[in-house]
């Protein structure tokens, strides 16, 4: 039987899953990265066989750790795809495909911990300087993509366990961004989402 932690912040923007449907997309995560191991590609996933909820478009993030060590994590923002074919797609991508790590071995497989995020749609920030828009931030709920010409990048809702700080947040953003911590600029787009969290315990 999978235990499961949910956790999400609700400010009108998340719509919880049903517990059951929770369980199915930690389940179709395991046996995507099992496949893989086996046959090189995620699991083949035919989405009308699942419920609604399932077969609804969402962005996802798969992160994935050993011993509480980040060892993968690849995820969308932009929900394209059925919630469970982004489910197994990432899971994959995550443990083989994740450009700073090897790919994950039958050996690691026992020992990993997977973490899903499942996002609500981005909506488009509105702030008239760096200071308003730190005011703006809401610690421990919001995730941010920041864009600026082709410079791109984002940070989960959950980095906020580690950068707790707004200020701290937005300048570790604007970093992975690929921007110097002290850019600013008029044209610079930030939008936030929510997340809601399924890990094993």
């Amino acid at each position: 039987m999978i235990l499961l932690e949910i956790k999400a912040v609700l400010w009108g923007m998340v719509l919880m899953l049903l517990t059951s449907n929770q369980q199915q997309l930690m389940r179709i995560a395991k046996d995507s990265i099992a496949y893989g191991l086996e046959h090189g590609i995620a699991v083949p996933i035919n989405y009308k066989e699942f419920v609604a909820e399932l077969q609804a478009q969402r962005a996802t993030f798969v992160t994935l750790e050993i011993k509480h060590q980040l060892r993968g994590c690849i995820g969308m923002l932009e929900a394209i795809r059925p919630l469970i074919v982004d489910v197994a797609e990432n899971a994959f991508a995550a443990a083989f495909r994740d450009p700073r790590f090897p790919p994950v071995t039958t050996a690691e497989y026992s020992q990993l911990e997977i973490h899903l995020s499942i996002l609500s749609a981005a909506e488009p920030m509105s702030f008239y300087s760096e200071e308003d828009l730190v005011r703006q931030l809401r610690p421990g709920v919001d995730g941010l993509i920041m864009q600026e010409g082709g410079h791109r990048g984002t940070f989960l809702p959950s980095v906020w366990e580690s950068l707790a700080e707004p200020g701290d947040f937005l300048l570790h953003l604007k970093q992975k961004s690929g921007l110097a911590s002290d850019y600013w600029s008029d044209s610079l787009k930030v939008s936030r989402y929510e997340c809601e969290y399924i890990s094993e315990t």
